[in-house]
């Protein structure tokens, strides 16, 4: 099970939390003025790349609250976490984010 980094929480289990998109995609000013296609293209095109990504998150087993996090899609490691209206980071190591510390008895918390 992996751990996700929650901005408010802190670190918890992945089956807490809900996938949400892709992160930082305007809505329209306009929705009214866009053509079928315009319309089409904001909904359902996405950035599909391979490395870091960034995406919105929901901790619905927590804190009920949306957050941002750039996730290398390769790995699915977490390199960066960031609560919803903050810049996104720029991460600096593929390993940003440590791993959950493992308790006395070996067993992660």
């Amino acid at each position: 099970m992996q751990l996700i980094p929650c901005p408010n929480c802190g670190p918890r289990e992945e089956i807490e939390f809900h996938y949400g998109g892709q992160a930082h995609v305007p809505y329209p000013a306009d929705p009214a003025a866009l053509s079928d296609d315009e319309w089409s293209t904001y909904l359902f095109f996405r950035d599909n790349p391979k490395g870091p990504f960034a995406e919105r998150w929901y901790h619905g087993g927590g804190c009920r609250r949306w957050f941002n996090a750039v996730r290398d899609t390769v790995s699915y490691q977490f390199l960066a976490v960031y609560r919803a209206g903050e810049a996104r980071p720029v991460p600096t190591a593929p390993a940003a984010i440590p791993a959950a510390p493992p308790a006395a008895n070996g067993v992660p918390e």
